[in-house]
C-alpha cells in the first residue's frame, strides 16, 4: 500500500498541481508511475463534471461555463502539458533539421509561434465548450481526460525515444515498460468503449479523434524529431483533448441535424 500511494504521489507531483507530499523517487515507486498517470485525468474529468453541475445549479451563462471548462484542466495540471505544446509548436514552425528542433525544445524562451498556437488553442477550446451542453457528451469528454493520459503513457512505454535524457526518458527507463504498455492499452480500450456507451456518436467521434492524434503523434515525432520526448508528450496530450472536444461537438451537431 505504501508503494502504491508513493507511486500515485509521484504521478500527481510530476503531472499535476495537486498538492501532495512528495516521496524520494526510487525504483519501486517509479516502476508503475506511468500506470498512475491516468489518475490525474480522473481528477480533471471529475472537475469538469463538478464545475458543469455547479454552473447548472447556479444558472451560470454559457460563456462563464465554457471559460471554466476550458481553464479547469489547466489549473489541475499547472499547465505542464501546455508548456510542452508551446515548445513543440516553436520547433515544428522552425522547419529545421531534427537536431536543431531538439535544441529549440530545450530553449526556455517562448517564441512567436508558441504564443500564436497557445492563443489559438485557448480560443478554439473556449468556443467549442460553448457549443457543448450538459449531457452524455460531457461525460465522454470527462472520460477523455483519462484516455489522453493512458495513450500518452502508452506512447512513452512503447514508442522510440528521441534522446537518452529528459522527462520521457526518465519515466520510460524506470518503468516496467512491458507491463505499463499492456495496462495502458487495455485502459485506453476501456475508456473508448465507455465513451461510446455514454454518448454514442459524440463518444465514438471523440475516441476516434484520440486514436488519430496518437497516430499523428508517432508520425510527427519519428519524422521531425527522431522519437518522442516530454515536450512532444505535452503537445500530444493537449491536441488529443482539443480534438476529442471538437469531434464530440461536430458529431453532436450532426446528430441534431439528422433528427
Amino acid at each position: 500500500m505504501k508503494i502504491f500511494l508513493q507511486t500515485l504521489a509521484v504521478a500527481f507531483g510530476m503531472f499535476s498541481a495537486v498538492p501532495l507530499p512528495q516521496p524520494v523517487w526510487n525504483k519501486q515507486n517509479m516502476r508503475y508511475a506511468l500506470c498512475a498517470f491516468p489518475a490525474v485525468g480522473l481528477v480533471s474529468g471529475a472537475g469538469l463534471l463538478g464545475f458543469a453541475a455547479l454552473c447548472r445549479a447556479l444558472g451560470a451563462g454559457s460563456v462563464l461555463r465554457a471559460a471554466g471548462l476550458c481553464l479547469l484542466p489547466v489549473l489541475v495540471t499547472g499547465g505542464i502539458h501546455l508548456d510542452g505544446f508551446a515548445d513543440t509548436c516553436d520547433a515544428l514552425a522552425s522547419c529545421a533539421l531534427p537536431e536543431k528542433k531538439q535544441q529549440i525544445l530545450a530553449d526556455p524562451h517562448c517564441g512567436a509561434f508558441a504564443v500564436i498556437r497557445l492563443c489559438s488553442w485557448f480560443l478554439a477550446c473556449f468556443a467549442l465548450w460553448t457549443q457543448l451542453p450538459d449531457g452524455r457528451a460531457l461525460m465522454a469528454l470527462a472520460i477523455g481526460q483519462v484516455l489522453s493520459r493512458a495513450l500518452s503513457g502508452y506512447a512513452v512505454a512503447r514508442f522510440p525515444l528521441a534522446k537518452n535524457t529528459g522527462l520521457a526518458h526518465t519515466f520510460a527507463t524506470a518503468a516496467d515498460r512491458a507491463f505499463a504498455g499492456r495496462f495502458l492499452a487495455v485502459l485506453a480500450g476501456v475508456c473508448m468503449a465507455a465513451q461510446a456507451v455514454c454518448a454514442r456518436g459524440p463518444g465514438v467521434g471523440a475516441a476516434l479523434a484520440a486514436l488519430l492524434c496518437l497516430w499523428r503523434y508517432r508520425a510527427v515525432a519519428q519524422k521531425q524529431f527522431g522519437g518522442i520526448s516530454g515536450d512532444l508528450a505535452g503537445w500530444f496530450l493537449t491536441r488529443c483533448e482539443l480534438w476529442q472536444l471538437a469531434a464530440a461537438v461536430v458529431c453532436q451537431m450532426a446528430e441534431s441535424v439528422l433528427r
